[in-house]
């Protein structure tokens, strides 16, 4: 079954070409052209993947992202107009998987489609396994930290705290290797896929979600710490 793919993006041609490119790739494209039209058919149509402009119509593309994220884990491409940090940073803080900057060529965003949906079918496949053959209540405990591997569910004091599916698969992957130190280059490339073509800032970022959500303190953290020119190393 072809996978789908909701474009949303206000420019016309630019629309139109991205259909006419992704469609030739078999994938199965719907297209909306404001913020708010966005959040509609992303809850009618179940996307694996969304390519999301920032500048929208109605509503901008970090809003649409921001509710979203809550609402499900497709993936999110964010396109934005400028080579800015400060735009890469919050579409990530907001819950994108990956940004490129216009104007970028049909064969960069093929590129980064199918590297997206490559890992989302990945990350299906090992739910798959895990909820048929994980015990019942399969859980990495760590004090009043815990992660249960069956429900995909971190918890804190005994309550599940809310995760993006991308932080999850970063705190089992240093849960995992605890008192390991792991460079960001590792990280990046075990967590987000040796295809990614985005840079280690991306852990940084998503490193700071986590203690922002598990530290006690998290300028101070003692879970998560931070090895000078090196990496992070999960202390559990």
């Amino acid at each position: 079954m072809p996978e789908t793919i909701l474009i949303v993006e206000d420019e016309l041609s630019l629309q139109e070409t991205l259909a006419y490119n992704l469609k030739k790739e078999g994938y199965t494209v719907e297209t909306v052209g404001d913020g708010r039209a966005a959040l509609e058919s992303a809850r009618r149509l179940k996307p694996d993947l969304i390519v999301l402009d920032i500048m929208l119509p109605e509503m901008d593309g970090f809003e649409v992202a921001r509710i979203l994220r809550k609402e499900m884990s497709a993936a999110i491409l964010m396109l934005t107009a400028r080579d800015d940090e400060i735009d890469r940073v919050v579409g990530l803080e907001v819950g994108a998987d990956d940004y490129l900057t216009k104007p970028f060529s049909m064969r960069e965003l093929l590129a980064r489609v199918k590297s997206q949906l490559r890992r989302a079918r990945l990350l299906r496949e090992e739910m798959g396994k895990s909820s048929s053959s994980a015990p019942a209540h399969e859980v990495l405990a760590f004090d009043n930290l815990a992660i249960n591997l069956t429900r995909r569910e971190v918890l804190l004091d005994g309550e599940p705290i809310q995760i993006k599916p991308k932080e999850y698969e970063l705190l089992l992957f240093l849960a995992e290797h605890r008192r390991q130190m792991l460079s960001r280059e590792f990280i990046l490339e075990r967590v987000w896929g040796w295809d990614f073509i985005g840079d280690s800032r991306t852990v940084d970022v998503h490193v700071r979600w986590l203690r922002q959500k598990i530290e006690a303190d998290s300028s101070n953290p003692t879970r998560i710490v931070t090895v000078r020119g090196g990496g992070y190393r999960f202390e559990g």
